[in-house]
């Protein structure tokens, strides 16, 4: 079978790349335009599917609360434990370096200060860890900035280094393109020269304002060391948004809550669990894929599938259970940082742009353990399709029935498709305060906040109806449509003052 789509796809390259990128806009949209379409020809079909979907809403919620609680749990019990002593007990562990690879662009000198300060302050001996500051040569300041950098913190590692990436034709600038670029100099002037040795060599892929628990490398070292499968594997903490959620707006403070406890609670659900942000992998696998791709602005999911289907399926994710603290988007003034917080969000969506590539490595990669493949692909797909359509089902599918239909309002179902709807929603309400419980006890920041934003805190999500749509839903309709009409995204800095 995966011959028959290979031969497809190479005999119909831009055909089928075109119908893989209309696929995820048109089933949003479609499923968008359900209520009203289908309230006319299938309404008891329509009905039956909202109901359906606010019961798989507060499945989710609960879950997610669920979750998020049980990995608080697993990162409590890892911070007490000594990850430094018990790797320096692991074979091999005198021959271990990191790399820590830093790709920015216009960040602030003294937000670079702050994550290599982390990784300086780290319990692993910090003179085996090596820093790369992957700049873009377009900066002006690039090797001013460099300079201090490396003048401040060179005696502290093994070294700090600094890479400029030119602009190459064919390459989209970010992220992905700048941290091959500087992943490939690693691989010449340390692993060529003998420096360090390939087969005990971590490289993490670092934003600019990651800050690591003190142990974060010990853990990963003692993980790597007792890992016979650690050719194969990433390794990926929990990224929660704990460095500045008290001084952002109230709507971008919302966004970031749902989005640490999702990255928090994903560490316990095995397959679910895909590189992002920031992460680790064995500086072998990395090679062996051929780095980074040099096309493409979202690389964390990318590299990993690419190096799942590369390895034929025999790639994993590994759980850190402990937390590396960013920033949430915040600038100058209220409304420039909500607009940052809206093109973080364009950003991220823009990683349904993978999707047709996923689709097509799915179906034309041989060898790929099927049911995995397949459980991992659904998982990708429903997160990214269903981003933009989840505000209009729950939020306002129910009530639009009875307008366009009603004759069918007067039916028995159609009458109590809003109440049913609405009880079953008000129920999340639960899930929801149970997750605000576990923010404020997870978030150290938390108990340095004054009370009285603490008090406020859980009144902010009356926004949530509000926030959802602008800060969520429509940055995630706009990247389906945009991929829709064949359009690429520009690749913006987040502004983290």
């Amino acid at each position: 079978m995966t011959d028959f789509f290979d031969a497809l796809f190479a005999r119909y390259p831009t055909k089928t790349r075109r119908f893989l990128e209309l696929l995820p806009g048109f089933v949003s949209w479609t499923l968008i335009f359900a209520p009203i379409w289908g309230s006319l020809f299938i309404p008891y079909v329509i009905a039956y599917f909202i109901i359906f979907f606010d019961v798989y809403w507060f499945y989710k919620s609960f879950s997610l609360a669920i979750t998020a609680f049980i990995a608080s749990k697993k990162i409590e019990e890892a911070e007490k434990k000594d990850w430094q002593a018990r790797a320096q007990k692991c074979k091999g562990f005198r021959n271990l370096y990191h790399v820590v690879i830093i790709p920015n662009y216009t960040e602030k000198i003294a937000k670079l200060k702050v994550s290599i300060q982390s990784i300086a302050s780290q319990t692993f001996p910090a003179k085996r860890i090596f820093v790369v500051l992957a700049m873009e040569k377009r900066e002006e300041d690039a090797r001013v900035k460099a300079q201090a950098l490396i003048g401040e913190f060179k005696n502290k590692f093994a070294a700090v280094i600094a890479t400029y990436h030119p602009d190459v034709a064919g390459e989209v600038k970010g992220k992905s393109s700048n941290q091959a670029f500087a992943a490939k100099y690693v691989y010449r002037k340390l692993v060529k020269k003998g420096i360090i040795d390939i087969n005990f060599t971590t490289v993490s892929s670092v934003d600019a304002d990651s800050i690591f628990d003190k142990q974060y490398f010990s853990y990963l070292a003692y993980k790597f060391l007792n890992d016979r499968n650690r050719y194969h594997k990433f390794w990926q903490s929990a990224t929660v948004y704990d460095n500045n959620i008290w001084k952002v707006p109230a709507p971008t403070r919302i966004i970031s809550f749902f989005g640490s406890l999702w990255r928090m609670a994903v560490l316990v659900h095995g397959d679910r669990l895909i590189s992002n942000s920031t992460y680790s992998l064995s500086f072998k696998l990395l090679k062996k894929i051929g780095f980074w791709d040099t096309d493409v602005i979202p690389e964390d999911y990318r590299i990993f599938f690419k190096a799942f289907y590369k390895q034929r399926g025999k790639v994993w994710i590994e759980p850190i259970f402990l937390k590396t603290s960013m920033d949430a988007p915040l600038s100058s003034s209220y409304l420039r940082s909500l607009k940052t917080k809206y093109e973080q969000e364009r950003r991220w969506s823009w990683g349904v742009s993978d999707d047709p590539l996923f689709i097509k490595w799915w179906l034309t990669v041989p060898n790929v353990p099927f049911l995995r493949k397949t459980t991992m692909l659904l998982n990708v797909l429903i997160d990214h399709f269903l981003w933009p359509v989840n505000w209009f089902i729950i939020t306002i599918a129910a009530n639009i029935m009875p307008f366009i239909n009603p004759v069918f309002s007067r039916t028995a179902l159609g009458y109590n498709l809003p109440k049913m709807a609405g009880f079953i929603l008000t129920l999340c309400i639960f899930a929801i305060v149970a997750m605000i419980l576990i923010t404020l006890k997870n978030n150290r920041s938390a108990s340095q906040t004054l009370s009285v934003r603490r008090f406020l805190f859980p009144l902010e999500f009356v926004l949530l109806p509000i926030v959802g749509f602008f800060l969520s839903t429509l940055p995630a309709l706009i990247s389906h449509t945009q991929l829709m009409r064949g359009k690429r995204l520009e690749y913006k800095v987040t502004e983290k003052s």
